[in-house]
Order: structure tokens, then sequence, then C-alpha cells
């Protein structure tokens, strides 16, 4: 089965629009664990525009796998370095920008990233890095000793015909093959939906999809419980449909 990791960063978005206190990310995050997420994935951006450090203390103790996107920067490092969650993806991350804008180019900051990918590792997290799929930023992820990738999903989400669709969706099963040839865990996220997540999940090797706006927004109309639990029956259809095991997981072991 693939493991399903809800972000919530935009109920924090919405709490910020009003500098308030609700809706409350934690409350959402245990609605979305009771519809089944596997797990909740938070951004502690480095501007605070939606998930504040509080966030993410709080969930710390109530989430049972929590995954922080965060930028390779010293404040953030540190933060991770204290709150200690089951799993850091490191990814790009521009001021200007309303979401995260394609992947890490970890072949042209490679210094930088191992030495964050060392830090958080020798303190027991599972590290994750965020990139396009790319063979060169694949084969520099796991010089750099990352444990997983995840491949950005935005080309293929925003393909506006089937042949550029199809091509995105190729490239990314030929970089998935590739990621398991080296060892590495395959995640992919960013702008997948309730429409377009089927091919994607269907991809052999995947073992976890990160999915937020599309999750969020359902969850404005029906509720967070329901939101997941619809993303999840497609997810266990599509592993019924490609006769995956029915585990929590495939080829990552979760911590203990």
């Amino acid at each position: 089965m693939i493991r399903l990791g809800v972000n919530i960063d935009h109920v924090a978005t919405v709490r910020q629009a009003r500098r308030t206190f609700e809706p409350d990310p934690v409350a959402a995050a245990v609605l979305a664990m009771l519809g089944g997420a596997d797990g909740i994935t938070v951004h502690l951006r480095e501007d605070r525009r939606h998930i504040q450090e509080r966030d993410l203390r709080l969930l710390r103790p109530v989430v049972q796998r929590l995954n922080l996107e965060m930028a390779a920067v010293d404040e953030i490092v540190q933060i991770a370095l204290d709150v200690r969650p089951d799993e850091a993806t490191l990814v790009p991350e521009k001021r200007a920008e309303l979401t995260t804008e394609g992947g890490l180019d970890v072949v042209g900051h490679a210094d930088v990233i191992g030495s964050v990918v060392r830090r958080l590792a020798g303190a027991g997290i599972i590290v994750s890095l965020f990139i396009d799929p790319d063979p060169a930023q694949v084969e520099m992820s796991k010089r750099l000793g990352a444990q997983a990738v995840e491949f950005c999903t935005a080309r293929y989400a925003e393909a506006r015909d089937s042949i550029s669709r199809h091509s995105e969706l190729e490239r990314l099963r030929e970089s998935a093959s590739l990621a398991l040839e080296r060892q590495l865990a395959v995640h992919m996220g960013h702008g997948l939906t309730y429409e377009n997540v089927r091919p994607v999940a269907a991809i052999p090797g995947v073992c976890e999809l990160n999915i937020g706006h599309s999750i969020v927004s359902r969850a404005v109309l029906v509720g967070m419980e329901r939101a997941v639990r619809e993303m999840k029956a497609i997810l266990s259809e599509v592993c019924l449909m490609t006769a995956r095991p029915s585990g929590r997981g495939s080829n990552f072991a979760l911590k203990d």
C-alpha cells in the first residue's frame, strides 16, 4: 500500500490570514490521521507564511509520522535537530514564490546539501530530497547520503495536453526506476489531485505520496476526515489494480 502523507500547510494559511488561532493545524492533523493518513507533512518556511515553529512543536508528540519540509539553511536545520521529525525533506525555497517551484538543484549545491544531510541523518532523521525527475539529480542524491527522493510532479500535474502529460509521466517512471536501482525510497508530490493521482500512484516502486492543497480544498467542503478517506480509497484502488502488497509501505521501513 502506498503511504499517504497529508500536507496541512494551507490549514495554517487560512489561520494566518487573520492572525488568529483557528483553524488549528494540530486538530487538522488529528482528523487527517483518523481519515487514514499515514503521516503528516508541514513546511516550516523561513518567512513563516503558514506553519509556525509552535505548530511544529505541538505536532511532534501528536503525529505518529511527521515529515518536515525545509530549506537547507542553518536556522531551520537547528529547529529540526531540536524537534526531531521522523523525516526531513529538503526543498528549494524563494520568498516571492506562491509555493515550491520545481525541485532542489542537488548537483549545483552539493556541498551545502551534503552537509545538511549528514547533520540530519546523524541525529537519526530520515532525509529525503525533493528533486526533479532527472538522472543527474538522482545520482547526486544517492552520493550525498539521502535515504529517499521525492520527485516533483508539478510538470506532470500542469501538463496541458495528453502528449505532454504522457511524456512527463515517462520521466517520472524512468527516474523512479533509477532511484530504486540506487536503493533510494521513491516518494512523489506537488500538484497531485483526486483527478490526476492515479497514474502517478501506479508507477512501480512509489511508496509514498505527499498531497496537500487538493485534500485541504476538499476538506473545506466535506471535512478533513472524509477528504483523506476519499484519497486513501483511490490509492487502495490503484494498489489492487497493480497487485501491490496491502501492507503499509514497500521499500522504506518506518522508524519505530
